[in-house]
């Protein structure tokens, strides 16, 4: 009778508030179908359904349903995932499938149940066993991606209760992870796979670790230590995994199943301000649609057009949904071949091509197997789930690498119109798009026919990436040969290349002129000649890497010559084929297999408490709520009364003028309440570095110019298009070069010098020089930046929430902003999703702008940054080139280096002076050079501000100094590693900078790790498999490191830190740091837990606010835990020290007992406010000073 209650009780609050929210814009619309769904069990009615309204937006907007989250918006991160439960009224089947929400149109999901992370299990009602392992097995840090992780992996076992390693790996493939490096995610899911860990049985697993089965206690995070040899290496424990209990999962309501069969032979119509969804049911009326509304797009997955509409402002006034078109789902089985309909998603086209080859003799599944190959790197599990194979095909996508292998295998399409039905080859004049061999704008494709290969014919695809699985082709390529029977002579040959130009392209001229031609090297290297002369490669392609992307076209139809070169000799071993062994290693595909590891830990002392969290690997303090979606991060605050939201207008140009900025246009547009600009600002405008507003000029493309405020962010970002800018060139300087050319850098150079550089060179063997190169990086956090700022009523108060490192830096900029006193400013966060140096700076500038418009407006902004948007406004590790001079004797002892480094600072200083002091600082990694000196300088560019990025310029300085390592060794003809050995530090030293370090322990590491790996004998190994395989290679590398943390600055190694202790024995702990996945406030819980003797259950830890700490630093330089760890230390001792009287008279007490008892009576207030700063070594040598 409850749940009956709640659900009704829903349904009418969806309806009265989707009419509520919508009826206002939507009294002019023509007359809607009601779009009927579920989610979570729940019966949603949407009687003014939009058909621009995308799933993630109403989830998050609309039902309050945060837990899934925006990553990027174009499917690509997972972090939206959410599972979809579809039925078929034809079938009787009941299909789920992982989807992203960010892709999905609201109107497509008619008749469908969504599932959310909310309605796998919450902290409420009850975990899922999915969610416990993840969060147990420390499967999340900043937990952004952690609810998608988790709809990715129930999807899977709702289809698959057993999944194999291999099902839980592809299953994954759509889900990125910033922090985790994917294996306690792998590791905690393997758990559900009958072939279990890959440790299983090893007595290193977590699963062979026996426990005591029983109710979750806070102990069992930190259960007791093992006897043994000091070490432990299972990180979960199998005694919390409760089994799955399929009584958990949402049901597929009966009522859809009615709503399907009643409606499969009704067409339903969603009328939008600007657009009309129309989805039909027959063949006959979707060719009447097309034929009536030519130029409207075939929506099924929306995985194409949606980018476009997404990326291009794209808007079509009417969109035709046809996959309730039986139609198109059509899949049978004809004399040379097999059909399948259009609308076959392409993970369906997967199940019916493995369900197929083992049924057909080889020879006739050639093109199967390439069609599988290709399918298993094709973006991820829940784009295959969305994506059409006709959708697929008419997008014609150049770097789509099904395309060219259905065009080699010779497929058929399918096509009708009111005007009748016909077939064209899918071919390279088609996916080249020539008038004479494309498809109609009133034609439709049915069906695909894809043939069976022929005994004669070898099909075969290639692909190039930047990563093997959910990535864009750099290169991919398709290609199939026909040899006259019995013969190896060519009959026919078809040569397709994807990712050249903005189409594939064929190679014909190259196929007709050899044809006839026997397959052997005098055509190999003839086919390489035509083929680069054919295939033509701007110098300025799209896409850069021009000689890397031509080698590949010779390098893919190689690949292609030796495996048909290999068939030929196992179908005719009588003929006389020459095929050099050393090729051999050219063959076969790489194998992704699970990851595998060991995490080993020391255990604890036998003798500490069990309640001592201190030294366990204790989950997460936010695990759970990660695991669940009920984590809060800065826009998963909810709606706050008339708020509005920002979005900005960006530079076009590098480097220009302003002339003018024409708002009018804008400020006419519906829903838009005000455009923000350097006008509007009441304080000053940014600092000394930086401006919040551009005024008279812009320094990169990207360079926030205003922003327009309006009721909804789709209106606001509708209506920045309509703001119009007048520029006027100016220079622009881009390059490292362009900088040093141009004179054009951010201070003056910072040096460090040993011993007497110029002597030694005369005195050393041998001398060579070089360069170096690193490019730059962006961050992708998962979490974009954004900001929500709300004032208050009065007293100028203000309270912002941010995704930030640094609090107190917003609070400082946005009071000088705002021209009012910083304490009246809180700043607020919770927790960030993911950072690693991106939210140091240009976060405090955002902030700052949406504070401005909130200002201005009077009402609360929401201000959040698309991904794009964030690449382009936010810079990234910073570009670097150097020149190196090493002078060493010819043992490979290096006595002088003479360096020069540069790096690409942007147009802002941001941090990259300190990034370039840790570049020179740190240019000599771990190596003892008696002579040694290294100068730098950090370019000022028309770039996006490069900003902090994880290692905070030691990858490149680090990188470089390998790099003239190894040129030593190469240069002598001498092992890397021995050359390494003998330069790295060894004795207690001082460094160039001054500081003294003692390099012993560089010794016992470098021992221990060349023993610990079997290092030698592995090398050896690699060698005798590189001497057998003249193509295909590995190496191995060991490399000393010395990475120090902290910052140059003294001041940046401070903490604070403030505990109370109520009345009733709990214990709140603010400090001065952000969580950032790092497990910062985890560790604080185990400091207060340890120091004051108490169960971590009694503490928590508040957000990180300005309120209770002032003026902290930022969370970085990898020392935050250290410095906050010991301001929390410092506080719990002192009140432990208060309580030390209470606790002697009654020893026997309990805790809440001594509390009340110093409380109460003695009106003690048990607060106390620590800081500390933590000595850390210092440089000791001016950088600026030339020693």
């Amino acid at each position: 009778l409850k749940q009956t209650w709640t659900c009704l009780v829903f349904e009418i609050f969806g309806q009265l508030s989707s009419c509520a929210f919508s009826c206002s814009r939507m009294a002019c619309r023509p007359a809607s179908d009601e779009l009927i769904f579920f989610v979570n069990g729940r019966k949603i009615i949407e009687r003014c359904a939009d058909p621009e309204e995308l799933l993630l937006n109403y989830l998050r907007k609309r039902l309050r349903l945060t837990g899934t989250k925006y990553g990027c918006g174009i499917g690509g991160c997972g972090a939206c995932t959410v599972m979809v439960s579809t039925y078929n009224p034809d079938s009787k089947k009941i299909r789920h499938f992982p989807a992203n929400s960010c892709l999905l149109p609201l109107c497509s999901l008619y008749g469908a149940a969504v599932t959310t992370v909310e309605g796998v299990g919450n902290t409420k009602t009850k975990l899922h066993p999915i969610q416990k392992r993840l969060a147990k097995c420390h499967g999340s840090q900043c937990g952004f991606c952690t609810p998608g992780m988790v709809m990715s992996m129930y999807s899977l076992l709702r289809n698959y209760p057993e999944p194999t390693m291999e099902q839980i790996s592809a299953a994954l493939d759509g889900n990125l992870c910033r922090c985790t490096g994917y294996r306690p995610i792998i590791d905690s899911f393997s758990a559900f796979s009958p072939e279990r860990c890959p440790l299983a049985g090893s007595g290193k697993c977590c699963l062979d670790q026996e426990g005591e089965k029983g109710k979750e206690r806070e102990e069992d995070l930190a259960p007791e230590p093992k006897r043994g040899d000091g070490m432990c290496s299972g990180l979960c424990q199998p005694e919390d995994f409760q089994p799955r209990d399929p009584t958990q999962d949402y049901i597929f309501p009966p009522e859809l199943m009615r709503i399907a069969e009643e409606t499969k032979q009704r067409t339903l119509v969603f009328n939008g301000e600007r657009t009309t969804w129309i989805s039909p049911v027959a063949l006959q009326e979707l060719l009447g649609l097309k034929a009536k509304y030519p130029k409207a797009p075939l929506v099924v997955g929306n995985t194409s057009i949606g980018l476009d509409v997404k990326k291009l402002d794209v808007c079509y006034p009417i969109i035709l949904y046809p996959p309730r078109v039986p139609d198109l789902h059509i899949v049978y089985r004809v004399q040379n071949g097999i059909v399948i309909g259009a609308a076959t998603n392409l993970a369906q086209l997967r199940d019916i091509l493995l369900n197929i080859v083992p049924e057909l003799p080889v020879e006739k599944t050639k093109i199967y197997h390439t069609l599988l190959k290709q399918l298993r790197t094709l973006a991820g599990e829940q784009i295959r789930n969305l994506a059409s194979l006709g959708g697929h095909i008419v997008s014609r996508g150049s770097p789509w690498h099904l395309n060219p292998v259905l065009a080699a295998g010779k497929a058929v399409l399918n096509l009708a119109s009111t005007g009748g039905r016909r077939q064209i080859p899918l071919n390279g004049e088609f996916l080249e798009r020539l008038p004479e061999a494309d498809l109609s704008p009133k034609e439709v494709i049915v069906s695909v026919f894809i043939p069976f290969s022929k005994k004669d014919e070898f099909v075969s695809a290639f692909r190039q990436a930047e990563r093997r699985k959910n990535a864009l082709s750099v290169i991919n390529s398709a290609m199939q040969v026909r040899f006259q029977p019995g013969t190896d002579v060519i009959e026919d040959l078809t040569i397709l290349y994807g990712g050249i130009g903005c189409t594939t392209v064929s190679a014909p001229a190259t196929s007709q002129k050899l044809q006839g031609s026997q397959w052997n090297d005098q055509m190999l290297n003839e086919a390489c000649r035509l083929i680069l002369e054919e295939i033509q490669l701007s110098p300025s392609a799209v896409g850069g890497k021009v000689e890397y992307r031509r080698t590949l076209l010779v390098s893919f139809f190689f690949r292609f010559y030796l495996e048909v070169l290999q068939a030929l000799k196992c179908m005719y071993p009588s003929k006389d084929l020459d095929l050099p062994k050393k090729n051999l290693s050219a063959l076969g595909e790489f194998h992704d297999s699970p990851p595998r590891g060991v995490q080993e830990y020391q255990e604890v002392d036998p003798q500490q408490p069990p309640q001592d969290p201190v030294g366990r690997p204790v989950m997460h303090e936010s695990g759970i709520k990660h695991a669940t979606g009920e984590a809060v991060y800065s826009d998963d605050i909810g709606p706050i009364d008339g708020q509005l939201y920002m979005a900005v207008v960006t530079s076009t140009q590098a480097h220009a003028k302003i002339l003018s900025i024409d708002t009018s246009e804008a400020l006419e547009a519906p829903g838009v309440v005000a455009v923000v600009t350097a006008a509007d600002i009441p304080g000053k405008n940014g600092d000394e570095n930086e401006k919040v507003f551009a005024e008279d000029e812009v320094i990169y493309i990207g360079h926030i110019i205003c922003g327009v405020v309006a009721e909804t962010y789709e209106l606001a970002k509708e209506a920045t298009q309509k703001v119009k800018i007048k520029y006027e060139d100016l220079e622009r300087i881009l390059t490292i070069q362009d900088a040093i050319q141009h004179n054009s850098y951010f201070e003056e150079e910072r040096k460090v010098e040993k011993g007497n550089v110029e002597k030694a060179f005369h005195t050393v063997d041998r001398i060579i020089e070089g360069e170096t190169r690193v490019g730059g990086q962006n961050h992708f956090y998962m979490e974009t930046n954004r900001s929500v700022v709300v004032p208050r009523k009065e007293d100028n108060e203000i309270d912002i929430y941010v995704s930030t490192q640094d609090a107190s830096n917003v609070q400082e900029l946005v009071a000088t902003t705002l021209d009012i006193q910083a304490n009246r400013i809180r700043c607020h966060t919770t927790r960030v999703g993911g950072a690693f140096g991106g939210k140091s700076v240009k976060t405090t500038f955002l902030a700052a702008a949406a504070a401005v418009a909130a200002h201005k407006t009077g009402c609360p902004v929401r201000f959040i940054l698309e991904r794009d948007e964030d690449m382009f406004i936010c810079g990234g590790r910073h570009p670097f080139w150097g020149k190196y001079k090493v002078g060493f004797m010819n043992d490979g002892k290096i006595e002088a280096v003479d360096l020069e480094y540069y790096i690409n600072g942007g147009c802002t200083k941001d941090d990259s002076v300190w990034v370039l002091e840790w570049v020179v600082l740190r240019s000599f990694n771990a190596y003892d050079i008696p002579n040694f000196r290294c100068r730098g300088h950090a370019c000022k560019t028309n770039l996006p501000s490069n900003t902090a990025f994880r290692g905070f310029g030691f990858p490149q300085t680090a990188l470089s100094a390998e790099m003239w390592v190894s040129a030593v060794a190469d240069t002598l003809g001498l092992p890397h590693e021995k050359v390494r050995e003998m330069n790295m530090l060894k004795t207690v030293t001082v460094t160039p900078f001054k500081q003294e370090v003692d390099g012993r322990y560089m010794v016992v590491c470098w021992k221990e790790c060349l023993e610990r790996s079997d290092y030698y004998n592995q090398r050896k190994a690699v060698e005798e498999f590189n001497q057998q395989n003249y193509w295909k290679k590995k190496g191995i590398a060991i490399v000393p490191m010395m990475f120090a943390v902290g910052c140059n600055q003294t001041y940046c190694h401070q903490a604070a830190a403030l505990v109370n202790i109520y009345i009733d024995g709990s214990v709140l702990v603010h400090c001065g740091g952000c969580e950032l996945g790092q497990g910062l406030y985890t560790k604080m819980l185990q400091v207060a837990s340890h120091e004051l003797k108490i169960p971590s259950s009694y503490i928590h830890i508040f957000e990180r606010s300005t309120v209770p700490i002032p003026n902290a630093v930022l969370t970085g330089g990898y020392v935050s835990s250290e410095v906050n760890g010991k301001a929390v230390q410092n506080a719990c001792q002192t009140l432990r020290k208060r309580l030390e009287p209470v606790i002697k008279e009654n020893p026997e007490g309990k805790w809440e007992d001594w509390v009340s008892t110093i409380c109460i009576p003695q009106v003690e207030t048990l607060s106390c406010l620590s800081l500390v700063r933590v000595g850390l070594p210092q440089v000791g040598c001016d950088l600026t000073t030339l020693y």
